[in-house]
């Protein structure tokens, strides 16, 4: 029988108010071509109701990765990325900024909070894509995946 490596899907959380960017980010995501789960959220409130498990998100997953935008609804990217940095059991979390934002205070703010990305609105997709693979690279060497016989 043959031997075959399986383990879960890297969940995904994608937080983005714009459909247009919202379905590059997943496009891209495909292309990437591994296992993951990608849920999307579309305002700062319902990304900190998803991470805490608050209201209709209670059973949701803790996520492997969060794509976070910073110009959100009601509660900006920023106040989410430092609240998911002061928070003990989110902090550990990789965060990868994509935003529309080319200010030099927002990627000096970004730096401080140590996420592990900055892209810049329209995101190049090749750019895109190494900074996802690397992450998959990483998040897979973290990853004890059992042996199916």
């Amino acid at each position: 029988m043959r031997r075959e490596m399986i383990g879960r899907p890297m969940e995904i959380l994608l937080v983005e108010d714009n459909r247009m960017d919202a379905h590059f980010a997943i496009r891209a995501l495909e292309k990437a071509n591994f296992k993951h789960r990608c849920t999307l959220v579309v305002d700062g409130d319902e990304a900190m109701d998803y991470l805490q498990r608050r209201g209709v998100f209670v059973r949701a997953p803790r996520p492997d990765l969060i794509l976070l935008d910073l110009g959100l609804p009601k509660k900006d990217g920023r106040e989410v990325l430092s609240e998911i940095r002061s928070d003990e059991n989110l902090r550990e979390i990789p965060v990868v900024v994509l935003t529309g934002s080319t200010d030099e205070a927002d990627k000096a703010q970004m730096q401080l909070l140590q996420v592990e990305s900055y892209l810049v609105k329209p995101v190049n997709l090749s750019k895109f894509l190494d900074v996802i693979r690397e992450l998959k690279r990483f998040w897979f060497r973290g990853v004890i995946l059992p042996v199916v016989e």
